[in-house]
């Protein structure tokens, strides 16, 4: 469709604007940092200086959410509206926390959890954007019960999604209330050193003992994005420096090369790349832009720039699941790994229609970014923003099961520029 007379119409300059570069909260270091990666593709040491908030969300995104929704203008206005009318948002929510938490098998529990941290945030959100204390207050006591209560992370090998996708969210949701009085962070940074960082390692490090590409590229960067969200958590540069080290060269599918494992250049000239899950199904698929997306946005804002890592190949993966997904032909090479223990070859020879077109809160973080921060044509992204996602929710506005909850959300309100 024609977008000619669009305000969103993406920008036709393929080089970093100035203003994506020195962006508010990484000041000149940090933008001086991500043009020195995009421009060697060498991998950088962890930052000599932390950015808090440094996350998700940094303080030019917080500032601007705020002024934009005090001043009641779109679309951030619409953002807020569904932030406040999310039951998970609410002041009189009452967290759940337990020492013990299953994901896999028998006695499942994990709902808890994530429901939890999606009202953390929820709150927190409020608090940061709107002001209000009483979200301050909800938003704490959520974290620290948790983070004085949980001991155990367990279950089936899906305990390992949980330490990941949980793990990166609820270090997210601290970083967001980092200094404010009534929040623990010491108690935080220890129950995520110690509870959840040694399952994320222990995937990263031995699979489960499976086949190195066994499990697919979610596991990995589910991971691998709560390794970093830890390492910004609690300044530890090692954790840092072992997230961006497995980004960009990992021998699990959740590394970059792996997780795009074939590229293609459509008959409009755009750039695209068969993602990992793309033969399993779109769920999956979205569910990984996701992921890598987080994992790619906490590094941006401490200044390493791993959206534009390898030729911008996250983008052209981005590309091509969104370019499926709005229910357009996308090129497909089969794909072949080895699973198990013992490697056995499995193949998929074409692409997983199921799910195709599944609204889920990803895609405002990826055009924000590349459209706005880059000033780069991003065609699919940006269709599929507008044209199906927009305005974003988060936790509990896309179902109750736990794919609703594998993003955190809300980036009409906090990435739209």
């Amino acid at each position: 469709m024609s977008r000619s007379n669009s305000p969103h119409q993406p920008h036709h300059v393929n080089e970093l604007s100035r203003r994506g570069l020195l962006r508010t909260a990484g000041g000149l270091a940090a933008g001086l940092a991500v043009a020195g990666t995009a421009a060697t593709g060498a991998a950088d040491a962890a930052p000599a200086t932390w950015t808090h908030p440094g996350m998700l969300h940094n303080a030019g995104d917080i500032n601007r959410a705020k002024v934009r929704v005090a001043a009641g203008t779109d679309p951030w206005l619409s953002g807020w509206n569904k932030l406040v009318a999310n039951s998970h948002s609410q002041s009189t929510w009452t967290n759940r926390a337990t020492a013990t938490v299953i994901r896999g098998g028998t006695g499942e529990n994990y709902t808890l959890l994530y429901n939890d941290i999606a009202a953390a945030y929820q709150n927190a959100l409020r608090w940061k954007v709107g002001g209000t204390e009483a979200n301050a207050v909800c938003a704490a006591n959520i974290l620290n019960a948790w983070s004085r209560t949980l001991t155990t992370v367990t279950g089936n090998a899906d305990r390992f999604l949980a330490a990941g996708i949980y793990g990166w969210q609820f270090a997210n949701a601290c970083e967001l209330m980092r200094g404010y009085s009534g929040f623990d962070l010491a108690a935080a940074q220890e129950m995520m050193a110690t509870v959840f960082y040694p399952l994320n390692n222990q995937f990263l490090t031995g699979h489960n003992d499976a086949c190195i590409t066994n499990y697919w590229a979610n596991w990995d960067l589910c991971n691998m994005a709560s390794v970093l969200a830890i390492g910004i958590l609690n300044e530890d540069s090692a954790k840092y420096d072992q997230a961006v080290t497995y980004f960009k060269s990992g021998a699990g599918n959740g590394s970059i090369a792996h997780a795009v494992p074939f590229l293609y250049t459509d008959s409009d000239g755009y750039g695209l790349g068969q993602w990992q899950e793309s033969g399993r199904d779109q769920g999956h698929t979205v569910m990984g832009m996701g992921q890598m997306g987080a994992l790619c946005e906490m590094a941006w804002n401490q200044g390493e720039d791993l959206y534009s890592y390898d030729s911008r190949r996250f983008m052209k993966a981005a590309q091509y699941v969104a370019k499926y997904n709005l229910g357009l032909d996308v090129p497909y090479t089969t794909y072949t790994w080895g699973t198990g223990q013992n490697c056995a070859t499995s193949s998929q020879t074409v692409i997983g229609s199921g799910s195709r077109g599944q609204i889920r809160p990803v895609w405002a973080q990826l055009h924000f970014h590349y459209n706005r921060r880059l000033s780069l044509d991003d065609k699919y992204i940006s269709q599929m923003y507008y044209d199906l996602v927009a305005s974003e929710g988060g936790g509990g506005d896309y179902g109750t099961t736990s794919g609703g909850f594998d993003q955190l959300g809300f980036g009409t309100l906090m990435y739209a520029k």
